[in-house]
């Protein structure tokens, strides 16, 4: 077995360049800058990165992972460590000015003031421009760490861009993905090299299908929608199962979460006191329409993510047709599949559409993402999608 990193990179997974990077500029404060930007794929650990480097830049030690800095940091507790993670479809420019606002103190008990962006191409253009202003002129000892899929400017606009040291993470191979869910999290070998390899190197993914059987239920029906879509009415019912696993999984993660808030802030509005407390309740209702807001907000974006990895794997599983079809077939010549467990799958769509066929059914696959990030309504996306995905007659 390859060596892990320890210490607070222990869950950097498969990024030894980056973790080489990191360490150096926490030893040498010469290589360290005020900006950074963490690009990589889904799954890639752009966070986990990210909050290990927050770790380290307040450790005493350089990210020992066992001090009272590196647990509280990794933990989302330091009081130096401001963690910006959307629950709604975007982060909005008030969010971004409180943050920005709390940044520019001097530190209380670690370093630096250190804010990590989680998912900063969903910044709004207002907030984006907040956050420029403060990288153009950044107190001495604020450090900002951004997490995109890309350099991309519709994921990071290039002035942003050109104000950051960029740490580009790869997809983690599924060996290193499977040993890290053995040793660390005590999966049995057969299932942590059976959920790495179906993960597509997405490691929280992985995670996922060796601990819980109904993500793995989950992924089998949404692999089993090709080989069944004979006509259109089975196009319509597999379009309905979709968006309707979306919606379920949407209102299960939500629910709990909702209550919880709502009781909160009712709690702290006085809501269901008398005397003094109905005043204050009803001056309140402001605040807990907002949180509707977010909540909806919030659920919303909970089942775009869903229907969003079931199109993934519909596409990967359409890649593995059309690479089997330009072989003509002969597996033995295909060097590394999306879906392994599929190959059967894979090799009869090849035979039945040909790589011209997966071709256009990976572009009308990618369409329908494209339409739900401009929010076309999921039904209408996904129906359309699945007739185009229907096989020939």
């Amino acid at each position: 077995m390859t060596a892990l990193p320890e210490g607070v990179w222990r869950d950097v997974v498969g990024q030894p360049e980056a973790v080489a990077e990191l360490q150096h500029a926490v030893a040498s404060p010469a290589s360290m800058t005020h900006a950074w930007l963490f690009t990589g794929p889904p799954g890639s650990g752009r966070s986990v990165a990210a909050r290990a480097f927050a770790a380290a830049l307040q450790c005493p030690d350089g990210g020992d992972g066992t001090c009272h800095a590196c647990r509280t940091v990794l933990a989302g507790t330091h009081a130096d460590v401001r963690l910006v993670v959307p629950e709604g479809l975007s982060i909005g420019v008030k969010e971004m000015r409180t943050v920005i606002g709390l940044a520019g103190r001097a530190p209380s008990q670690g370093r630096f003031q250190v804010v990590v962006v989680e998912d900063a191409d969903r910044m709004t253009e207002q907030a984006a421009n907040a956050l420029l202003k403060m990288l153009e002129e950044p107190p001495p000892r604020t450090v900002f760490l951004l997490c995109a899929p890309s350099l991309h400017p519709d994921d990071v606009s290039v002035t942003i861009r050109s104000r950051c040291r960029v740490v580009s993470l790869r997809t983690p191979p599924a060996a290193a993905i499977g040993e890290v869910l053995v040793r660390r999290d005590g999966v049995e070998p057969t299932l942590a090299e059976w959920s790495a390899a179906a993960s597509g190197g997405h490691i929280g993914r992985a995670r996922r299908l060796a601990r819980d059987e109904d993500a793995r239920a989950a992924r089998k029906a949404v692999l089993d929608v090709p080989l069944a879509l004979s006509s259109l009415g089975a196009c319509l019912r597999a379009a309905d199962d979709l968006v309707g696993t979306a919606a379920a999984e949407s209102a299960a993660a939500s629910g709990a979460l909702d209550a919880a808030e709502t009781e909160a802030v009712k709690a702290s509005l006085g809501v269901g006191a008398r005397g003094p407390g109905v005043a204050a309740a009803s001056r309140g209702a402001g605040q807990l329409k907002e949180l509707e807001k977010q909540q909806k907000s919030r659920a919303t974006r909970i089942g775009r993510d869903t229907l969003d990895r079931a199109l993934v794997d519909l596409a990967a599983l359409y890649r593995d047709a059309l690479v089997i079809a330009t072989v003509r077939g002969d597996l033995a010549r295909v060097p590394h599949l999306n879906h392994p467990d599929r190959s059967a799958d894979a090799l009869q769509l090849a035979r039945t559409i040909g790589a011209e066929g997966a071709l256009r059914r990976i572009d009308a696959v990618l369409a329908a993402r494209t339409a739900l990030e401009q929010a076309v309504k999921p039904q209408i996306a996904i129906e359309a999608m699945c007739v185009a995905l229907r096989l020939p007659a």
